[in-house]
């Protein structure tokens, strides 16, 4: 069974069309990333996977394990199995991370509660992986952060939460090289136990470490052309354009 089917997909925003017959299809333990220029739909397209209320899907349909989810709100995709970082994640002053993590992760796993003591073993374990000092980790949510420490949190709660499938917008935005790597090693790590990894970005510098499945070409809304790992490559040397048969860029705000 596929862990995530999208088909035919389309969404307005304000009552404008953002993305138009999407289609993609993940199974478990694969890494697939999406690709495209600013303002082609790929911060849309994951909203619409998690259920922002203002993504309006007009037509088509979004299944997890083969449940559809299009009427689900976050909360209860969430509970699901689906998880999404944040492009710019918020700052959440009064909510420690800790407590906020263990908050999710009980909710969500509620056959498997985890009580203070435990869940802190945990929550330190993948904080050290990550080379998050647990002093940082444990104060009010983003709140202080740097860009590359609030991309490092959202990877954190990934490991900690351990989704079924997971939404990652632009996670290597405002990241040095070392930060790059390790995050890559914690997705990859994700994947290689069972979890499905959708990633947004404009680069293909961390697909040299995560070596995708698969790579999609999102313009105007509408995936162009899917390849392996080297259709990165081939965008990275000659621009979207020239690497899909010099497809018309429409930008739109995504």
């Amino acid at each position: 069974m596929k862990s995530l089917e999208i088909k035919k997909l389309r969404v307005a925003i304000g009552g404008t069309r953002i993305l138009q017959d999407v289609s993609l299809s993940m199974a478990p333990r694969e890494i697939h990333a999406i690709m495209g220029p600013n303002g082609s739909g790929k911060s849309t397209f994951a909203a619409t996977i998690m259920g922002r209320p203002d993504c309006a899907v007009q037509s088509g349909s979004i299944r997890l394990f083969g449940k559809e989810i299009r009427k689900l709100d976050p909360e209860k995709r969430a509970h699901a199995g689906l998880f999404m970082s944040f492009q710019h994640p918020v700052e959440v002053p009064g909510l420690s991370t800790e407590h906020f993590l263990r908050t999710a992760y009980n909710t969500t796993h509620p056959r498997t509660r985890l009580g203070p003591v435990e869940f802190r073993t945990r929550f330190e374990m993948y904080a050290n992986r990550l080379r998050i000092s647990i002093d940082l980790a444990r104060r009010f949510l983003n709140e202080g952060f740097s860009g590359g420490e609030r991309k490092k949190l959202e990877v954190l709660q990934m490991l900690v939460l351990e989704p079924r499938v997971v939404v990652l917008d632009e996670i290597d935005s405002g990241l040095d090289v070392d930060a790059l790597k390790l995050i890559a090693q914690a997705i990859r790590a994700r994947a290689r136990k069972g979890t499905s990894v959708l990633l947004i970005t404009h680069y293909a510098r961390i697909l040299k470490y995560l070596k995708p499945d698969r790579v999609h070409i999102l313009i105007g809304g509408t995936i162009v052309k899917s390849g392996r790992a080297a259709l990165a490559n081939a965008i990275e040397r000659r621009g979207y354009e020239k690497s899909v048969d010099g497809t018309k860029i429409v930008r739109r705000n995504s």
